[in-house]
């Protein structure tokens, strides 16, 4: 990817999570994730990705995820919406969060206190129904309509950036614990909603583990 990109955009900056950071000048970065859930690779699970972004002024433009086992690829760019494997996808209508099914890669990667915030989440939702492990993978399936939230904390530019333009093109919405809009400087807390009617109840149930 970074020789691509050398060759074919010479002048913008390269992110990536094995090999640092190749500074541009042009304001526009490309930010590469290889294998995006390294543990779900390792033991042969098909819900890894390859994670591509471009970020324009600190805001994520362009995203792609790549699932080479099972053949699938979700593209989002500002502006469009969102194709899985080309046909167009939309997330899905969510009435309430007592209906809703959440989604996170785990909970070890939660601190105690980020524990605290995302099970008084989780206590609103429908945990029967709660998704752990996923990685990337869970942000297509929720942009495909089949699942409503993604919660996540500690994230890195390179596991996020991709995202955001395939949730939004689906017609979903990214942002951070507060409900603010995600760009290059946010701190990691990550939420992926499929339904935008629900943001407020989403970080009004955060805020609960105060």
């Amino acid at each position: 990817m970074r020789r691509i990109l050398k060759a074919e955009a010479p002048r913008d900056g390269v992110i990536g999570e094995e090999f640092g950071e190749d500074a541009g000048s042009t304001g526009r970065i490309w930010v590469l994730d290889p294998i995006d859930g390294t543990t779900s690779f390792m033991v042969g699970r098909p819900i890894f990705g390859t994670l591509i972004a471009l970020v324009s002024d600190g805001w994520p433009v362009l995203g792609v995820i790549d699932q080479p086992i099972l053949r699938e690829r979700w593209t989002g760019v500002t502006g469009r919406p969102t194709l899985f494997n080309r046909a167009p996808v939309r997330t899905r209508a969510c009435p309430s969060l007592s209906e809703a099914t959440l989604a996170t890669t785990g909970p070890h990667y939660f601190d105690e206190h980020q524990g605290t915030h995302f099970m008084a989440l989780a206590a609103k939702t429908d945990h029967r129904r709660m998704v752990m492990g996923g990685d990337c993978y869970n942000y297509g399936l929720l942009a495909s309509g089949h699942i409503d939230l993604v919660c996540e904390a500690n994230l890195k530019l390179h596991d996020w950036a991709a995202l955001v333009p395939i949730v939004e093109g689906a017609g979903g919405t990214m942002c951070d614990w507060n409900g603010d809009p995600l760009h290059a400087g946010s701190d990691g807390h990550v939420l992926a909603i499929g339904d935008p009617a629900r943001l407020e109840d989403v970080v009004e149930a955060l805020a609960c583990g105060h």
